[in-house]
């Protein structure tokens, strides 16, 4: 995928078969050239593939078929993951894939705390030990640290109170976590909160600086999220053998 800000080079998986049929098949016809990366969040993703973003096209440009979505336990959102955007799961429950749209995650890098902590749980139960008397003090820090935005600080402040809440109301917050999504959520990054509710078909394997620069320009409002200057790409598709991709950028292929 290359862009004024260099190449990107990914690989396409072969469990996912109908969205790396597709996505050749569209890169080949040229369908993906001079489309622009249309929306952008820095320490999110950057979204593309919306046909209609091409120069001279309109609206009726844009696919209208979905693809089945092919979930992968093996498969998640780590940095440089490729994934099929979709339609929200109200009208989409079965969260078909648009056919054309993907984005490339750039995310965040999370401690072993984020991840395997149930923040949820977490605040139910913090939520009850305020409620106590002698957590008066506990509970005008909290709310003073998230008027004042550290969002930060007061989710450790959360994560403190961890053990008072075993101790003291039985509450057991932790859940597990495979071992490959934790060490590259804590090493490289990614966006674990999309995990296996949207398809990953691939991943970027070289160029990860070209995501950060094009997650880091301006964009419009925060509801529109769009470049403020187009940025655009031309998509090219090379078969090359496990042995060499290995070679050169040094990917390990899992083991089958």
């Amino acid at each position: 995928m290359s862009t004024e800000y260099g190449d990107m080079r990914a690989i396409l998986y072969d469990t996912t078969p109908k969205h790396k049929k597709n996505f050749i098949e569209l890169a080949q016809s040229g369908k993906y050239d001079s489309v622009t990366f249309h929306r952008v969040i820095e320490d999110f993703m950057i979204q593309t593939g919306d046909l209609a973003t091409r120069p001279g096209s309109t609206q009726e440009d844009a696919v209208d078929y979905t693809i089945e979505a092919e979930f992968v336990d093996t498969l998640f959102h780590k940095k440089g993951a490729l994934a099929a955007a979709r339609q929200g799961d109200q009208i989409n429950p079965k969260r078909a894939s648009s056919g054309s749209q993907f984005y490339i995650v750039q995310g965040t890098v999370l401690s072993r705390e984020e991840l395997t902590i149930d923040m949820r749980k977490l605040n139910d139960g913090v939520g009850q030990l305020l409620q106590r008397d002698n957590y008066d003090s506990v509970r005008e820090e909290l709310l003073s640290l998230y008027n004042s935005q550290q969002f930060d600080a007061y989710t450790q402040k959360l994560m403190s109170l961890k053990p008072e809440l075993e101790e003291k109301l039985g509450i057991k917050v932790e859940k597990s976590y495979a071992p490959e999504r934790l060490e590259a959520y804590t090493t490289k990054g990614g966006a674990p909160h999309l995990d296996d509710t949207y398809t990953v078909f691939g991943e970027v394997i070289d160029g990860f600086d070209v995501i950060d620069s094009i997650a880091a320009q301006p964009t419009g409002a925060r509801a529109i999220e769009k470049p403020n200057q187009d940025i655009y790409m031309v998509v090219d598709v090379e078969e090359v053998s496990k042995k060499k991709i290995t070679q050169q950028f040094g990917y390990e292929f899992p083991v089958q």
